[in-house]
């Protein structure tokens, strides 16, 4: 069967359950694979468009091949950071090291990027002019680490939905204070 790729948008707008029915029905849309290997469907789903032009992109089948299960991907971005295998797939570890060391390089900004990341979390769109100006010296770049992670989380809305879904992931970032 032949590799698929399809350029799409899907809103992070409503529920946790209406953004994860969004992307089943895009997924229920797909023609089942006949066997393995040259036989699988595959898809890559170009599912957000980052300010330098790289793409946040989605691939289908995922390495567990389970279900609807999928590795969100960046473009040109290596996670492994030049320590193995070149892998442009984050981690919940490559974020949530890259957030330590924002809120180290200063708590004002990350107090601004994590109301952000909660109103990804919390199932909300947001606007470029929302992290446009947001810069920190370290890491990787405010657009890539917020719709990475909107990605993360439907990630996890699919995978474990009977349990807490996107909350695994959320309670393991750095809060910004001890309210949050």
């Amino acid at each position: 069967m032949p590799h698929t790729e399809i350029t799409i948008n899907i809103s992070n707008n409503g529920t946790r359950d209406e953004v994860r029915k969004r992307v089943f029905e895009l997924f229920f849309k797909e023609p089942p694979g006949k066997g393995g290997g040259e036989l699988a469907s595959k898809y890559t789903y170009y599912v957000e468009k980052l300010k330098d032009g790289k793409f946040v992109y989605l691939t289908r089948p995922a390495n567990l091949k389970k279900g609807f299960d999928f590795l969100v991907r960046v473009q040109n971005i290596d996670f492994s950071k030049g320590n193995g295998r070149y892998r442009d797939y984050p981690k919940h570890d490559d974020i949530i090291e890259d957030l330590k060391n924002k809120f180290e390089e200063n708590i004002d900004k990350y107090q601004i990027l994590y109301s952000l990341i909660s109103k990804v979390y919390n199932c909300r769109d947001i606007d470029s002019n929302e992290y446009n100006k947001l810069f920190f010296s370290y890491g990787y770049p405010t657009d890539l680490i917020l719709f990475t992670l909107k990605w993360l989380f439907i990630e996890q809305d699919i995978r474990d939905w009977s349990y807490s879904g996107r909350a695994m992931l959320m309670e393991h970032l750095p809060k910004p204070n001890k309210n949050d």
